[in-house]
């Protein structure tokens, strides 16, 4: 008999099943889900703006940065449709957040390997951070990348970001003394680093998860006469 701690909580895809007792320890038994036939994702950040007499403008984010994701679905038979469908269920709309993973985003563009870590506490509100690798084939990471951090100190901080500088020992700003080992890499990301960073803490780069609720409360799908379900699925980051 096979026992396990939690109910799994990441979307089904082709990469990720779940048994039909609702975990992953014994989802060698259990449905992949469907592969997405397009994705649209959204980078969304809600400014103020505000326009002097002069014509000075003035501009603020007001509320904190979200992704926003849709996913459509290839013509699905009943048994490719049923897996997304009955994790959907449960989740009852709006109710309750769960996790998706991206494809084109689910592993590094250049193959990366090893542990890389945080070096220094990162302040909320950071847009770099100083990371180190366990070996320089390792630290491949480039544009684009997308990434989570694991912190020991703060379960609760699973915001996504995505990299869009790197610099190294080598090519970096002059007033950066601290970033001077072949081993380590300064990473500039959108957006700003959402909550304070623990030194040590794990950059996540492999299946990096978002955490999303779904924007509506109605799950619905179509089902043609040729017994295809169609289905989309609009989802919108959610941190705790």
């Amino acid at each position: 008999m096979a026992t396990f701690g939690n109910f799994a909580n990441r979307l089904p895809d082709p990469a990720f099943n779940i048994a039909p007792d609702g975990s992953t320890t014994n989802a060698g038994a259990g449905d992949f889900g469907p592969g997405f036939k397009s994705v649209r994702f959204t980078s969304e950040q809600p400014v103020s703006m505000t326009r002097t007499n002069s014509g000075r403008v003035i501009t603020r984010a007001i509320v904190g940065h979200h992704w926003k994701i849709e996913i459509s679905y290839h013509p699905m038979t009943r048994a490719e449709f049923e897996p997304i469908n009955n994790f959907l269920e449960e989740r009852r709309g709006r109710l309750k957040p769960f996790f998706v993973v991206l494809p084109q985003y689910a592993s590094p563009q250049t193959a990366s390997s090893g542990t890389i870590s945080t070096s220094g506490t990162i302040s909320s509100g950071a847009t770099n951070f100083l990371a180190q690798g366990t070996s320089v084939s390792g630290l491949n990471l480039g544009r684009g990348d997308m990434i989570t951090f694991n912190d020991s100190s703060n379960s609760n901080h699973l915001k996504a970001y995505k990299i869009v500088r790197v610099h190294t020992a080598t090519n970096k700003l002059s007033s950066d003394s601290a970033l001077d080992q072949t081993n380590e890499r300064r990473y500039y990301v959108s957006p700003p680093i959402e909550k304070e960073i623990t030194s040590g803490s794990t950059v996540v780069y492999t299946n990096p998860l978002i955490r999303v609720i779904n924007t509506k409360d109605v799950i619905e799908y179509d089902l043609g006469t040729n017994n295809l379900y169609q289905f989309s699925l609009s989802l919108e980051e959610a941190q705790p």
